[in-house]
């Protein structure tokens, strides 16, 4: 990153409003504020749930998870990125896009079916577009096939878009598996930025309409 542009987003970072709430409230990303939004209009999470956290470092939506799922609730975590332990919240370290780390994950669930699937995921971005658009999909629709394995009937799925090219196709697969499909763009989200999230609710039975 350049010296001028660093140091203005350095100058952001720290007159963020929802860094300075995060700082204030304990939390350790101003993510999770993005993530409390779309629950508190969606009711994401209720007390008891199996939930995956995709793109978890530094452990923002895992905090708020956990709370909201209480003690009888299990959250696993990945990232490629190290984390900080959590109470409650059994964490993986790897890259998701391999092999090995999707397969780690699923010897944790021990063929246990999830009632919620949250993902952040977002690709180091190098600033082109052309480069950086397909990376998201791509992470999108990984997070989507995990989803088809893992979750239960009747779950849902969140999951972090950039609006471009493959966005549209990528709507209609969750169409096509989902019972209901909402685009959420948080006021936490920043106004430069192309991220949205989109919703899945309801898995349908029969994944192969």
């Amino acid at each position: 990153m350049p010296r001028a542009k660093n140091r203005q987003w350095i100058r952001r970072h720290i007159n963020d409003p929802y860094v300075k709430l995060s700082q204030k409230e304990g939390y350790r990303s101003r993510a999770v504020y993005k993530l409390s939004e779309i629950h508190d209009r969606d009711k994401l999470f209720h007390a008891g749930m199996t939930v995956i956290d995709l793109g978890a470092a530094p452990g923002g939506w895992s905090q708020l998870a956990m709370e909201l799922v209480g003690d009888r609730g299990q959250i696993f975590a990945l990232d490629i990125l190290p984390m900080d332990s959590i109470a409650g919240v059994t964490f993986v370290q790897g890259d998701f896009t391999e092999a090995e780390t999707y397969q780690a994950l699923q010897e944790l669930l021990q063929k246990k079916q999830v009632d919620l699937i949250i993902s952040d995921m977002s690709p180091n971005l190098s600033g082109q577009k052309a480069v950086d658009q397909p990376r998201s999909i791509y992470l999108a629709e990984l997070a989507l096939d995990f989803a088809e394995q893992h979750l239960k009937p009747g779950g849902d799925l969140l999951i972090k878009i950039f609006q471009g090219e493959g966005f549209d196709e990528l709507n209609q697969q969750l169409r096509r598996l989902f019972a209901k499909v909402l685009i959420r763009k948080p006021k936490a989200s920043r106004d430069c930025s192309r991220e949205v999230y989109c919703l899945a609710k309801n898995l349908l039975g029969n994944k192969s309409s």
